[in-house]
């Protein structure tokens, strides 16, 4: 298996970047809020079977990806960094702080969630249209469909939709179905709860992928982490990508350490009725 990387040169003290995007998403569709990052090292990789990344040999899950986020990042010449993971590349960045904790320094959760039974899903026919990689396959498509898909400003700008649509590399549909297939099931329920690493989570208040009350659900689970609701839709890092990358910016460089709250030593359901919720 062929795996493509992209490294972006910038700065790495005192942790460079790692991101993951979105299903069926290469790399190329995030260049607006890698640029708004700024002076900053960002190492991001095509999933395998998308972009120019080959097919693997057999079905992967989430672990198996995190895993290989962990070789990706040391073939990089890096220990750890900071890690940003955007809606199912949100669900990779809690798999990664799960499965290699010391790997990474902070973390941060855009338009994601953490699964069920602690999630609130898309409508059915938003979802309905995820099974499919037609919007990366037809650029008419994606323009048609963008503001019922991603709401926010995608709902009425359609020059927007149009530049997306242009830095789509046509994904195989193997290979997003192996993206649907990895997270099937899937689920940090049962563990987020125990992460230790500071984490911000980004929610958009227009969000028909993940309701932002999955946002609230994130930060009432993950003990040391504060949320931050944007008034936008769910890719809020390519239709704001300067507020956006302004609020990691002052996440990651800023002193947002403090002791695990009580909630650390309980599973989600006690977590989620303490202090009234």
């Amino acid at each position: 298996m062929t795996l493509r990387v992209a490294r972006w040169p910038g700065s790495s003290k005192p942790a460079p970047i790692l991101l993951f995007n979105g299903i069926g998403g290469n790399f190329e569709l995030l260049t607006p809020f890698v640029a708004a990052l700024g002076d900053v090292e960002v190492i991001s990789f095509d999933m395998p079977g998308i972009g120019g990344s080959t097919l693997p040999p057999y079905p992967y899950r989430m672990r198996h990806v995190a895993r290989l986020a962990v070789h990706v990042l040391r073939r990089m010449g890096h220990e750890r960094a900071d890690v940003i993971g955007i809606s199912w590349g949100g669900a990779l960045a809690q798999q990664f702080a799960h499965t290699a904790p010391s790997r990474c320094r902070r973390l941060v959760l855009c338009a994601t969630m953490a699964g069920s039974p602690a999630a609130w899903p898309a409508s059915p026919s938003v979802f309905l249209k995820l099974l499919s990689p037609r919007r990366y396959l037809r650029p008419g498509y994606m323009e048609k469909y963008a503001g019922q898909l991603y709401g926010g400003r995608f709902r009425w700008d359609k020059e927007l939709a149009r530049d997306y649509a242009s830095r789509i590399k046509k994904p195989s549909r193997a290979g997003y179905l192996l993206q649907l297939n990895a997270i099937t099931g899937w689920t940090s329920a049962l563990w987020v709860w125990r992460l230790r690493q500071p984490t911000l989570v980004i929610a958009g208040a227009d969000d028909p992928i993940c309701p932002p009350i999955n946002g609230h659900i994130l930060a009432k689970l993950i003990p040391n982490s504060r949320l931050e609701v944007l008034d936008e839709g769910h890719l809020f890092v390519i239709s704001q990508p300067q507020i956006t990358a302004n609020l990691v910016r002052n996440f990651l460089e800023g002193d947002h350490v403090r002791e695990p709250a009580e909630a650390a030593h309980r599973p989600w359901h006690e977590a989620m009725h303490a202090d009234g919720a």
